[in-house]
């Protein structure tokens, strides 16, 4: 058998997939897409907001722990906040590919984040607003990963792969709890 005589499977119309996917500026958004756009984007931008602020809290965290008996709490901010720059980076990018532009405009940040910043200066503290962020932000993830249901199955995996981190990122910061 050639090339030339391998049959499609039936019920793909491919001239239609093939004329469809010569609309470029669509990017990786086909035709068949069947999620609302403008509100995914609004709710990738809500999510990347809540990253991008739970960065700059674990990084602060991270620079003023202190004392030599903090120093696996400290690493753990860290770790952490690395973590929280790469679902950023996975939002962005997800952002971009539905066509939308990502929102990493400073002056609007904790208006648009569901965790809140924390300035605290004791450990505990730390730890305890820590975990109370990545419990915000697993149930942000699992009522966005409900809202899209089976519409977007690229970003329904995607939030999945970040709550999974989030829910890891909890349990670290119990366990950090005296």
């Amino acid at each position: 058998m050639t090339l030339t005589s391998v049959e499609i499977p039936a019920g793909i119309d491919t001239a239609s997939i093939r004329a469809a996917a010569k609309n470029l500026g669509d990017g990786a958004v086909t035709a068949g897409y069947q999620g609302d756009r403008q509100e995914l984007i609004a709710l990738l931008n809500g999510a990347l907001a809540t990253e991008l602020v739970c960065i700059a809290r674990y990084k602060r965290h991270y620079y003023t722990v202190s004392g030599r008996d903090n120093g696996s709490i400290k690493a753990e901010f860290l770790e952490h906040a690395q973590q929280e720059q790469e679902h950023a980076d996975w939002l962005a990018e997800r952002i971009v590919q539905l066509n939308g532009k990502p929102d990493f405009n400073p002056a609007t940040l904790l208006a648009r984040s569901h965790a809140e910043y924390d300035d605290s200066e004791d450990v505990q503290s730390m730890v305890r607003a820590n975990l109370i962020a990545e419990r915000v932000a697993i149930e942000s993830y699992r009522q966005m990963i409900v809202k899209i249901g089976d519409k977007d199955p690229t970003t329904r995996h995607l939030l999945i792969k970040i709550m999974a981190v989030e829910e890891e990122h909890a349990d670290d910061m119990r366990d950090l709890m005296e």
